[in-house]
C-alpha cells in the first residue's frame, strides 16, 4: 500500500515561513502527480497547490506569489514552501495523491480533508500536519 508522511508543520507569527515535506513510499513517486490541501476550522477541505509528474504547478488564488511547491524525486518528497504567512493559512495540510489505494492512516477510518466528492476518499492522503498562524 502506498503510504504518504507529511512533516515541518507548527505555530509561527503573520509574515513567518514554514516548509512542508511529504514523503511518499509504495508507488512509483516520479510518475505521479502531487497534490496539497488544507482545511481550516469550520471550512471545507480546499486545494492549495498540485505538481504534476513533469513539474507544472498550480496555485489557489490566495496562495499565489507566497507557497512554492516542489519535488524531489529521487527523495520521493513533495515540498510545500509557504512565506508571509498570514492567520487565514490556519489549517491542517494534507498532501494527496491520486492514486488509488489507503494509506495507514485511512485504513483506520479517518477521513482526510473532509468536503471531497467520495470518491477522491479512494485516493491516496496524508495524516495531515497542523499549522497555526497567529497574528
Amino acid at each position: 500500500e502506498g503510504q504518504l508522511v507529511e512533516s515541518g508543520g507548527g505555530s509561527v507569527q503573520a509574515g513567518g515561513s514554514l516548509r512542508l515535506s511529504c514523503t511518499a513510499s509504495g508507488f512509483t513517486f516520479a510518475d505521479s502527480d502531487m497534490g496539497w490541501y488544507r482545511q481550516a476550522p469550520g471550512n471545507e477541505c480546499e486545494l492549495v497547490s498540485s505538481i504534476t509528474s513533469d513539474g507544472s504547478t498550480y496555485y489557489a488564488d490566495s496562495v499565489k506569489g507566497r507557497f512554492t511547491i516542489s519535488r524531489d524525486n529521487a527523495k520521493n518528497t513533495v515540498y510545500l514552501q509557504m512565506n508571509s504567512l498570514k492567520p487565514e493559512d490556519t489549517a491542517v495540510y494534507y498532501c494527496e495523491a491520486p492514486i488509488q489505494g489507503m494509506t495507514a492512516i485511512q485504513a483506520l477510518g479517518v477521513i482526510p480533508c473532509r468536503g471531497l466528492p467520495a470518491h477522491r476518499y479512494l485516493e491516496l492522503w496524508g495524516q495531515g500536519t497542523l499549522v497555526t498562524v497567529s497574528s
